[in-house]
């Protein structure tokens, strides 16, 4: 991080920050705090009695988060919170009303994950690093049939989800360099 960007954001934040515009904001804070281990920082309400900014900060990101307008699009966020153990954080999320997307599994860059759509749209990758994996390792766990069917798994059902479909697509990574 050069001298400027390090002057220039501020204690406890990072320079790129998620914002996240949902139906409730309260509710999804409660949400992030139950399944996550959130803590909420600030909740400003508008006149009109929505949630006009609001602040949680999961680890060491904060993310940020306002009330739509009826007229707004929906605009559901896709986003990955490590925490130190995925499957406890993963079954907190089902228990506070998310639905699976993609089931836990181990993939080939030592991470072990899956993915919940909360209650509100936003679909959270919930990983933990379980080992560091070298690139050369990573490659040819690749082409093990049990991490290929773990990737396959990963790109199929997140594509049904934003697709809509109760089939995705799935197509195999391609290493570019030596």
């Amino acid at each position: 991080m050069s001298e400027q960007q390090k002057n220039t954001v501020p204690d406890g934040y990072t320079a790129v920050a998620p914002w996240v515009v949902t139906e409730d904001t309260e509710a999804l804070f409660a949400f992030v705090t139950r399944a996550f281990e959130g803590e909420e920082l600030a909740l400003v309400r508008t006149e009109d009695g929505r949630v006009g900014h609001g602040e949680i900060r999961v680890g060491d990101t904060v993310l940020l988060a306002f009330d739509r307008h009826d007229d707004w699009p929906a605009l559901p966020s896709l986003l990955r919170v490590f925490v130190p153990d995925a499957d406890a954080a993963f079954a907190r999320a089902v228990e506070a009303g998310g639905q699976v997307v993609t089931p836990l599994t181990n993939s080939a860059f030592g991470q072990r994950g899956g993915r919940i759509k909360d209650p509100f749209g936003t679909i959270w990758w919930v990983m933990s690093q379980v080992e560091d994996v070298p690139e050369d390792e990573m490659w040819r766990r690749l082409k093990d049939p049990v991490y290929a069917e773990s990737m396959r798994v990963a790109q199929e059902t997140l594509d049904a989800e934003l697709a809509g479909r109760s089939q995705g697509r799935a197509s195999a990574p391609v290493r570019t360099t030596d």
